[in-house]
């Protein structure tokens, strides 16, 4: 039932004496910062702080702890733009940055990271204490927890969203463990990234500025590669968007598209200013030679069709944690939130001194408004015109993992997503599999095996699905067909197989895109489409055993990346049983 008008008003004086400091930022909504402002490609791009995830002693690298804080401080997003208030990652207050430092590891040396919250008592940003969402008894302090996004870890080090802490380890959530996790980097080299996962706060809380790369290394197998390796030539490109007042803060509706059901939660978020390393629209000066840009999608909501105005394609050789069989040359590259593309460009078929990173997607995607003249820019390469001695290389064939078996599937599943809206339409909150977060694990894989799951999207945008702990290779893209009617029959019993699904999943098939058909933790989940994945819960690139207990409390999770969507809850634990279990 809709509530009275007395009672909305009634429930927003409460709400923002919750939140405390949000009346002060409704006033200032209006008065938003205009991108005709900023001028595009006047600052640097920067280049975030190094932290090696190892130590060397008498020539042999070691395990190393480290100590990272999560600190409440500005940051300069633009040289026209205020300082803005952040949450960053760093070792210290000063050295703390947006995006945090990107950690190195190297393959077989492992990695203790303390992370430690010292943020303040209250949040910079709105939220919806209306979702599931972890509060403080005391109503005090920023819960926050850590996943290590790509990691293949134990349940206690993966940042369960119910793990949460806040400053000085003060209130623990109901699956707090341990304030040190152990990352084992004995997984195949690639790209991860880590970020805040706090139960129905992780939008704001990357909203904030708490995300930061960590790449695993492996010598010996990446080096006879030849690809571009160093500082200059080597670096990560952490995207997102953000939207600002004049005053320099980060802008964040304080109301709901449901008011009265949610006062504070949108369905999606979305800024017009494209951020890279920190930076607004920032610019890169490159010599006339190859570079390698390991490029993570850290927005929110938004997709991103990369593609270079000047022509030049981009070399694909890693997509999310793992390396391609081969390298993939493509004009364009579509990225959702999370996903990684780790991408050569050779600057040195350039026709012209400059070339800007374009975007091409539409928000939402794939069926919403399209670029605008801010947003369809990322950044600038000034190219210089000196010809170069190139020193690196593009091999024929990069990492072999062994390809997807659909014969040595212990199950199959099915995993259905849904949208549910109010009487006028607006969405209320998403589901996977029709259930909340809190009902009991349906999906309980056992370790060291391969399962076939399809997931079905009932809904009209694309979510990217990502799964904690397993890697995965998409087999099939299918439309389905009579759509309305397999999905009146699904919201009625949700089971696809009573719903008949081999009736309706009988469409035309959409090819997966030669750079993503390796192994993945993350893919766009296509409206209307179910999505056939072979997902396997075990290294690709050994037939070692996890040296962890995967069935150990509090057990992963797997989700729909589209922060706004994970946290009203399109998330559901995954937990695991021991391969000996009868």
């Amino acid at each position: 039932m809709m509530m009275t008008m007395e009672k909305i008003v009634l429930f927003h004086l409460l709400y923002l004496a919750l939140l405390g400091g949000v009346a002060e930022a409704t006033r200032k909504e209006d008065r938003l910062i205009k991108m005709s402002q900023l001028e595009l490609f006047v600052d640097e791009l920067p280049d975030m702080p190094k932290i090696l995830g190892f130590d060397v002693v008498n020539g042999v690298p070691v395990s190393k702890s480290l100590q990272i804080g999560m600190f409440s401080k500005k940051w300069k997003f633009h040289r026209d733009l205020p300082p803005t208030r952040v949450f960053a990652y760093g070792t210290s207050l000063n050295t703390a940055t947006v995006p945090g430092p990107t950690i190195e590891a190297l393959y077989g040396v492992d990695t203790y990271v303390t992370w430690q919250n010292q943020l303040p008592s209250k949040h910079i940003l709105p939220w919806d204490p209306t979702i599931p969402t972890a509060i403080p008894a005391t109503k005090k302090g920023v819960p926050t927890v850590v996943h290590l996004h790509g990691g293949i870890d134990e349940p206690q080090s993966d940042g369960n969203a119910n793990s949460w802490f806040t400053r000085g380890f003060r209130e623990r959530g109901p699956t707090w463990t341990r304030k040190k996790y152990h990352y084992h980097n004995i997984q195949q080299p690639g790209n991860l990234w880590y970020h805040d996962h706090a139960m129905g706060l992780t939008r704001v809380n990357l909203l904030a500025g708490l995300i930061g790369a960590y790449i695993i290394r492996h010598p010996d197998v990446e080096s006879p590669l030849g690809l571009p390796h160093g500082k200059e030539f080597d670096r990560p490109l952490i995207v997102f968007d953000r939207s600002f007042r004049t005053d320099g803060s980060i802008y964040m509706n304080s109301t709901g598209n449901n008011p009265s059901i949610h006062p504070q939660w949108q369905p999606e978020y979305f800024g017009d200013a494209i951020i890279v390393n920190g930076k607004a629209w920032p610019r890169l000066t490159v010599r006339r030679r190859k570079y390698r840009f390991r490029i993570i999608n850290a927005s929110n909501a938004r997709f991103f069709k990369f593609f270079l105005t000047n022509g030049l394609r981009f070399i694909h050789v890693g997509s999310d944690s793992s390396y391609n069989q081969r390298p993939v040359i493509t004009k364009e590259i579509l990225l959702a939130p999370s996903e990684i593309a780790d991408v050569i460009v050779d600057f040195a078929q350039s026709k012209s001194d400059s070339a800007v990173l374009a975007n091409g997607a539409a928000y939402p995607y794939p069926g919403g408004d399209p670029v605008n003249k801010f947003n369809d820019k990322v950044m600038k390469f000034i190219i210089k015109r000196r010809s170069e001695v190139e020193t690196s290389r593009i091999p024929r064939s990069l990492i072999k993992y062994p390809p997807p078996d659909e014969s040595s599937a212990a199950a199959v599943r099915y995993v259905a997503m849904y949208e549910y809206t109010s009487p006028t339409d607006e969405p209320t909150h998403l589901f996977l599999n029709g259930k909340a977060y809190e009902a009991p694990a349906t999906e309980t894989p056992k370790a060291g095996t391969s399962e076939i799951w399809n997931v079905i999207n009932l809904t009209e945008d694309n979510h990217p699905l990502h799964i904690h702990l397993g890697l995965f290779v998409v087999l099939e893209q299918r439309a389905l067909v009579d759509v309305e009617e397999f999905k009146e029959c699904m919201l009625k019993i949700n089971d696809a197989v009573k719903c008949q699904i081999s009736k309706y999943a009988r469409g035309n098939i959409t090819a997966v895109p030669a750079h993503e058909q390796g192994w993945k933790n993350v893919f766009k989940m296509s409206p209307g489409n179910v999505t056939k994945i072979l997902l396997r819960f075990a290294y690709i690139h050994s037939n070692a055993s996890y040296p962890f207990d995967v069935s150990a409390e509090p057990g992963y999770l797997y989700h729909c990346h589209i922060l706004d969507h994970e946290d009203n809850v399109m998330m559901r634990p995954l937990k695991f049983i021991k391969y000996e279990d009868p």
